[in-house]
């Protein structure tokens, strides 16, 4: 059995305290002496003998296990598994022979004698760096104890009995403890690589949250300051147009709007701060989106019509942050890119799900083509995120119409009852 210098917690398990050895110690001597006084008092001569035997082997228990004095820690870290060879080697091969020694005199005195087994093997396997040593160690126990009972007894046979029958059952034994100490070693191991691994999903786990947080804040920032401030550069170049043909009336109304504008921006950035839903203190969605749109008519003259906003269901917070967002990106795009003179948003909804649909009759463009830019592919992902399908159906000098639909939540529903 392989017991190295710092055995790990199964190990450990299987090897008594000091406190266990000592009481074994005793217990098996006093045994020991108690049979072999009442049961077959030994001659003077005789009783010296087992009483030699009997202290040679407390002594090398003592020497070799209970008192020996370990390896300093340099050594013993320079040397690993290996080093361990130097230190346990001598020790195991050092009992081994003293115990051999013992038990061919305690034997000899008294068949008795043969009780010291019970201490000797069991030190003897806990000693042992591998499992052939403590093999080979106990074929010398048991050829010391035939050895001591044929004296004692002078029958062959009695002395084969004894000694290999202890024999067998001790490397029985030894094996089977063995065993079981390896797979408790491999339990332990298994343990520490299951703790590994944990470690690293946890890892991993916040890396990925870290990340889904950082696309959440780049679509909040997307979807709300970019876009506005986007505006406030399209009102300043206007009303600096204006300043320089003269009008300052005009000039003084879009300046109003880009106060307005950069004061809703400046509430947004402190929504975003605060992680919260970043949706307009209106008492409703459609509230929200009146005011989306009215600010996109000042920003671009476009007309906008709304409909489907009077008869909403109660929406919950992030339902309404999505379809807020949808409306700002897809009017976005819009503005940059359709050239469009009308564009049309319309809300619905029945018991499953609430739509939102934005339209123009702008210049359109192959949705299968290449593009570049962050918005559709925001909206997708803000929508996928939320359990709702996203669609765009457009066509070259046909318009685009953006189409999101998302579930209505339970919690929505509840309140509504």
């Amino acid at each position: 059995m392989t017991v190295p210098p710092a055995p790990g917690p199964s190990s450990r398990a299987l090897v008594p305290t000091r406190l266990g050895w000592d009481a074994a110690v005793i217990a098996v001597v006093g045994l020991t002496l108690a049979l072999a006084w009442l049961a077959d008092p030994p001659q003077p001569a005789g009783g010296l003998l087992l009483l030699a035997g009997i202290g040679l082997l407390v002594g090398a228990y003592l020497g070799f296990f209970r008192l020996w004095r370990p390896v300093p820690a340099a050594r013993a870290e320079a040397g690993g598994t290996a080093g361990a060879q130097p230190e346990w080697a001598p020790r195991m091969w050092g009992f081994v022979a003293a115990a051999a020694v013992a038990l061919t005199l305690a034997c000899a005195a008294s068949p008795n004698g043969a009780f010291l087994q019970a201490l000797a093997y069991p030190v003897l396997w806990t000693l042992a760096v591998r499992v052939r040593d403590a093999v080979i160690g106990c074929v010398v126990i048991g050829l010391a104890v035939c050895v001591g009972m044929l004296i004692s007894t002078g029958s062959l046979v009695a002395a084969s009995a004894s000694g290999l029958v202890s024999l067998g059952f001790a490397i029985a034994m030894g094996l089977w403890i063995s065993r079981i100490a390896e797979y408790g070693d491999e339990r332990a191991a298994l343990v520490d690589e299951l703790v590994a691994a944990q470690e690293t999903v946890r890892a991993l786990s916040a890396a990925q949250g870290a990340s889904a947080e950082r696309e959440r804040l780049a679509r909040d920032i997307h979807d709300t300051l970019a876009q506005t401030l986007a505006g406030l550069v399209l009102l300043s170049e206007r009303a600096a147009a204006q300043a320089r043909r003269g009008e300052p009336a005009d000039a003084a109304a879009t300046m109003d709007t880009v106060e307005r504008t950069a004061r809703e921006a400046l509430a947004e950035a402190r929504e975003i701060v605060a992680r919260t839903a970043a949706v307009p203190a209106d008492a409703t969605l459609g509230q929200a989106l009146q005011r989306l749109a009215e600010r996109f008519r000042v920003e671009t003259g476009l007309v906008v019509h709304i409909d489907g906003t009077e008869a909403l269901p109660t929406l919950d917070p992030e339902t309404q942050v999505v379809l807020l967002r949808c409306a700002q990106e897809a009017l976005a795009n819009v503005r940059k890119h359709a050239a469009a003179r009308r564009a049309r948003l319309e809300l619905s909804s029945d018991a499953a799900q609430i739509v939102l649909t934005v339209a123009d009759d702008g210049q359109g463009f192959d949705p299968a083509a290449s593009r570049h830019g962050f918005g559709l592919d925001g909206m997708r992902e803000r929508v996928a995120l939320s359990g709702g399908t996203f669609e765009v159906v457009a066509a070259p000098g046909e318009g685009t119409r953006v189409t999101v639909r998302l579930p209505l939540r339970e919690r929505a529903a509840e309140v509504d009852a």
